[in-house]
């Protein structure tokens, strides 16, 4: 299983997706928060952290790349350790990677000729709305000397 992004995870707890986020992260911290149950191979288990003193530590700055990077460290340790944990958190993963984080590139072009009204560049908008009318087209130029819309001197 690959280890749970850095960058996932602060979008998350910086609050990105909005609801949908902010359902990724308490699903998450309801997946930590329950009970560690890592193999016992040898009658003693490792001592390891379930992850959620690492979650909480994060949620208090989602800013902290250190933060993230240990609580992505705890999550797949536990993972390793704990079958059910694993399958659970992969499932959360696959539904958290459709959240809308920000990550991704952006191209934006515009291009063909004169362009007449709003032009907005960015990603994922949703609900625009323009209240003003689109700039009209030029009228119609013959070329002759002393047309206006042909000679940019009157």
């Amino acid at each position: 299983m690959d280890p749970v992004s850095v960058g996932l995870l602060a979008a998350l707890a910086g609050g990105a997706g909005g609801e949908v986020g902010r359902q990724a992260w308490a699903g998450l911290s309801a997946l930590v928060r329950r009970p560690f149950r890592h193999a016992d191979g040898a009658g003693q288990a490792p001592v390891v952290s379930s992850g959620e003193a690492e979650l909480v530590r994060f949620a208090e700055d989602p800013g902290d790349q250190g933060r993230a990077q240990a609580l992505s460290t705890a999550l797949a340790v536990r993972a390793a350790l704990d079958e059910d944990f694993r399958a659970r958190l992969a499932s959360w993963q696959e539904q958290a990677g459709l959240v809308r984080t920000g990550d991704g590139a952006v191209t934006n072009t515009v291009s063909g000729g004169t362009q007449h009204g709003p032009v907005v560049q960015g990603r994922d908008f949703t609900n625009l709305t323009f209240t003003t009318p689109p700039w009209p087209p030029p009228p119609p130029s013959d070329g002759a000397p002393g047309d206006s819309a042909a000679d940019p001197e009157r």
